[in-house]
């Protein structure tokens, strides 16, 4: 068994591997392929990790948050269009949707006479602006319900196969 990690200032790579309480040979028995070599260098900055490494990182350590890090902090597209998301409560993230959504429904009038010669004159950017923040919450608010689900099932807490017989339904 290998000795625990003293380095201080460590990757969530390392982080999210040490809280699963896996050695790095452990990890890459867990990933089917990865290296523990390979797990090192990612862990140690060496190297940049590719998406599938992502992946079979975050389904072995049950950890699906590390693919909207990974997605938001170094994918050079992702650090444009895709925002970081932090895992919350289902209470949390609900709580926040609706609050969102109530803002939208007052202004929901407002978009309409902005939106519907389709341009936004210059009197009705700031509204525009303030409409488009409250749009971005609700967006992040279903990321957020959907990273919940995700590492809900990843830890066994939610039924996979009923989920998915629903899901087919759909």
């Amino acid at each position: 068994m290998g000795r625990a990690s003293v380095k201080e200032c460590k990757n969530i790579y390392q982080k999210c591997r040490e809280e699963c309480a896996m050695t790095r040979l452990q990890a890459s028995e867990a990933t089917e392929w990865i290296s523990d070599s390979r797990i090192e260098k990612i862990e140690s900055g060496k190297t940049t990790a590719n998406p599938e490494e992502i992946l079979a990182m975050a389904k072995a350590y049950k950890k699906p948050e590390l693919c909207n890090y990974y997605c938001s902090h170094e994918c050079a597209i992702g650090k444009k269009y895709v925002p970081e998301v932090k895992a919350k409560s289902i209470e949390k993230i609900v709580l926040e949707m609706l609050a969102a959504l109530n803002s939208i429904e007052k202004n929901k009038d407002r978009l309409i006479e902005i939106t519907s010669d389709g341009c936004i004159h210059d009197d009705e950017i700031k509204d525009f602006i303030a409409i488009s923040k409250k749009l971005e919450q609700i967006s992040r608010s279903a990321d957020s319900l959907r990273l919940w689900l995700d590492k809900t099932i990843a830890n066994g807490e939610i039924n996979r196969e009923i989920l998915n017989k629903v899901l087919d339904e759909e």
